[in-house]
């Protein structure tokens, strides 16, 4: 790996933060006990796992006993689309998104396989659900009701709050996939309204493998997993302990400097946006000018594959978003969604921004991507 790289693609994943690395440390060592043993060190874990659970709670304003730890934000999404719809058997539909993210799309797909009725409700030219098309999309036997909470290719903010308030009135449950949003932007469930609620850690500098999941007092699951009663039964297997602390200590520093944080990214951001603007005539923005996480910048550059110029220029480490099979490559589907032609969506490029990026890394992103367009134009390798 170059130390020269400029790493901009903090929503696949983000570096582990120091004192997450330093808290976790001492769990993988001497605190080595299983949280369900009654002795001292099982206690010892215990203590642990109940503190970050309280820490992850205070980031998205619940109680701690409506935190449930998993693996990820792909067994919490499994875990509440599955878990729901196998409470509610009377009613057989599910109201989703035409640009959620595989975690969603695929369990709703798995519903949909056997016998759920599915409605994928389409997006404006900004990329963003009207909460009036996903209100109309609901039924008297709509079970559940999951819309992503920000898109993690382009970043926009979905109007989560209004959704779950028509899914309420329809006596649906309303779940939000958070992954990208959590430790972004200010956030709490009381607010959003919603009685679900995915976590992911390694989107917020905690490590990969463990996750969460808020469920709102009340509302039923069934597990999908079975085994012993861990996590109220809903998510049987040993915790994982060291990680959940990791979580729970990047909870806790998330919420420290939030504003100020997501304030230093969004210049950060907008200073790239107007660097690529200025060196590359005819690049588009991909989604909502305003509705989106701050560090998010989706492009579209004219005439040439993202791909292509990811490749040029090797010093940028960042993604497209699009998928490239047998030699094959397709647009990105999000951005396909929002009513690009699929040619021009090919040059959609994904920049994401961390605790880490710098003024410096901005300008020398910038460069270093407006020089490999360029260059591939001269070649001749427009589409």
């Amino acid at each position: 790996m170059s130390e020269s790289a400029i790493y901009l693609d903090h929503n696949a994943t983000t570096p582990v933060l120091p004192e997450v690395v330093d808290a976790m440390l001492p769990y993988l060592r001497e605190g080595y006990g299983n949280p369900s043993s009654a002795h001292v060190f099982g206690r010892v874990a215990r203590e642990a796992v109940d503190e970050a659970r309280g820490r992850v709670a205070m980031l998205i304003g619940c109680d701690a006993h409506e935190i449930l730890f998993t693996s990820g934000g792909t067994e919490s999404n499994n875990l509440a689309i599955r878990g729901t719809t196998e409470a509610r058997p009377e009613r057989r539909h599910v109201v989703t998104s035409a640009i959620e993210h595989p975690a969603v799309a695929a369990p709703c797909a798995w519903l949909e396989r056997h016998g759920w009725d599915v409605t994928r409700v389409g997006v404006d030219g900004d990329g963003r659900v009207r909460p009036d098309a996903a209100a109309l999309a609901m039924r008297d036997d709509t079970a559940l009701v999951t819309i992503m909470h920000a898109n993690n290719e382009t970043g926009v903010l979905q109007p989560v709050a209004e959704v779950a308030r028509a899914a309420r009135e329809r006596g649906a449950v309303a779940h939000t996939d958070a992954a990208q949003s959590v430790g972004k932007i200010p956030i709490t469930v009381r607010s959003l309204g919603v009685d679900l609620l995915s976590v992911a850690g390694h989107k917020l500098y905690a490590p990969k493998g463990v996750g969460a999941l808020y469920v709102r007092r009340d509302t039923i699951l069934r597990p999908f997993a079975l085994g012993a009663g861990h996590e109220r039964g809903l998510r049987p297997g040993t915790e994982n302990v060291a990680s959940i602390v990791g979580l729970g200590v990047a909870c806790e520093r998330a919420a420290r400097d939030l504003a100020a944080e997501a304030a230093r990214v969004r210049a950060l951001r907008d200073e790239l946006w107007e660097r690529l603007l200025a060196s590359v005539p005819g690049l588009a923005l991909n989604g909502h000018p305003t509705e989106r996480l701050p560090n998010t910048l989706s492009v579209r550059f004219p005439g040439v594959p993202g791909t292509a110029v990811l490749e040029a220029a090797p010093s940028v480490a960042a993604s497209t978003g699009s998928a490239c099979h047998d030699g094959y490559q397709e647009p990105p589907a999000v951005i396909v969604a929002m009513g690009v032609p699929p040619p021009d969506a090919l040059g959609a490029v994904r920049l994401t921004l961390g605790r880490g990026t710098t003024g410096a890394d901005i300008e020398r992103a910038a460069a270093a991507l407006a020089l490999a367009w360029r260059s591939l134009v001269a070649q001749g390798s427009a589409r």
